[in-house]
């Protein structure tokens, strides 16, 4: 993926790893449109951070995907990446049947979010010289913190559509890249203040550095990630989810 010269769309990047990853992009010379359910807070960014373009999405909604991706690819023709960055990350107790509406709500957030938003984007992508899509999944993925099992479960489910995704699309011009976050000092399950997090800033240097060294990269995968990323090639897995079963975040 080339790092300057795209226009880039954006579900969620309204804070967190979403924003700063698109303020980076756009230090480097793209546009970026991101998007969210509140128009105050998109009024405020548009506002405060010169050269992000903003849009009302609320991902679980098909109506309103179907809505602003007609919108953003009329109003961008030139559109060539897209990154799933919206997410949702709650804790639950299985025991108690509550737990559902938490479950189905990341299920349509973190799952069926992306696949409605690139299923009519894809055709549209491969009609572009250079394109890419950027798919966002997380360590746990890999080895799952038992307090959140079905933001873990979305994110393995993400992990496996990006691998299909990358083969389905070998033979267009898309390129396909996961990224795959540890923890990070985010409001993402009030992980901000966390020393097991890792900080921010760090993490988008470290993912801007490897998307620029590896342009031809399938996993961006910063070294904090590595020992859940690997943990059952590494032998490690039992000895990573016994510790990750006594975590909350």
């Amino acid at each position: 993926m080339n790092l300057h010269g795209n226009t880039i769309f954006m579900t969620g990047g309204t804070s967190g790893i979403g924003l700063g990853l698109a303020l980076r992009l756009r230090d480097r010379g793209n546009r970026v449109i991101i998007s969210g359910r509140r128009q105050h807070l998109l009024d405020q960014l548009a506002a405060r951070h010169d050269g992000i373009e903003t849009v009302v999405l609320d991902v679980q909604d098909p109506e309103s995907i179907r809505s602003v991706v007609d919108s953003v690819t009329r109003e961008h023709p030139d559109l060539n990446v897209v990154i799933t960055m919206a997410g949702i990350m709650q804790p639950e107790n299985l025991l108690d049947p509550g737990h559902l509406a938490i479950a189905e709500a990341t299920v349509a957030t973190n799952l069926l979010g992306p696949i409605r938003t690139l299923t009519p984007l894809i055709p549209f992508l491969a009609r572009q010289e250079q394109a890419a899509i950027i798919t966002v999944s997380s360590g746990l993925a890999f080895v799952p913190l038992p307090a959140t099992p079905t933001y873990d479960a979305t994110k393995a489910a993400m992990h496996s559509y990006t691998e299909s995704l990358r083969v389905q699309l070998a033979d267009t011009s898309i390129q396909v890249i996961e990224l795959v976050p540890p923890a990070v000092r985010t409001t993402l399950n009030g992980q901000q203040d966390s020393e097991r997090a890792m900080p921010l800033e760090d993490f988008l240097s470290e993912t801007m550095r490897l998307l620029q060294e590896q342009p031809d990269a399938k996993e961006i995968l910063v070294d904090r990630v590595k020992p859940l990323r690997f943990a059952t090639r590494d032998g490690h897995y039992d000895q990573l989810l016994t510790a990750m079963s006594t975590r909350t975040s």
